[in-house]
């Protein structure tokens, strides 16, 4: 962010932060980026969620967990997908019971790790497991390591 904000500065244009998973209407939330999220040491904050989209940092018991502490992100309400075409075990351990409502929604487990700074603001910390992204496509290390160990080359 520094070579930009020293080329553009802050303002105009504005740069914007937009957190987004495939399994809701492609973004969900939304952070104008300052020179200010420089001066700190925040991986990455990514700010609140559009309108149409709630989320929450829970722990494994599905409970909110306190400022400071590490969650996995949920997300859920209307732009929430309704599930894996195809793949109704996958849908059934992703998409899971929305704790917080009444009306029978659901929720979405995205396998991020975040965490409520004191500030309030939300900043996104890694992966609960191991999977990356290039170029938007998802990457599961332990797929690669296992091909790997099967290679008598390799050790």
């Amino acid at each position: 962010l520094r070579p930009w904000f020293e080329r553009f500065g802050d303002q105009q244009p504005q740069l914007i932060n937009m957190y987004g998973i495939t399994e809701t209407t492609v973004h969900v939330t939304y952070r104008p980026v300052s020179l200010e999220d420089l001066a700190g040491d925040a991986a990455s904050p990514i700010g609140e969620p559009i309108p149409d989209l709630s989320w929450y940092l829970l722990d494994a018991d599905l409970n909110p967990v306190p400022k400071g502490a590490i969650g996995e992100l949920y997300v859920g309400q209307a732009g929430l997908a309704r599930g894996y075409l195809k793949r109704a075990d996958l849908t059934a351990t992703r998409f899971v019971p929305d704790p917080f409502s009444a009306r029978g929604e659901r929720l979405y487990r995205t396998g991020d790790l975040a965490r409520y700074r004191q500030d309030g603001i939300v900043e996104y910390v890694g992966r609960i497991d191991h999977q990356v992204k290039i170029r938007g496509f998802r990457i599961e290390l332990g797929e690669i390591e296992a091909r790997l160990a099967q290679q008598a080359a390799v050790r």
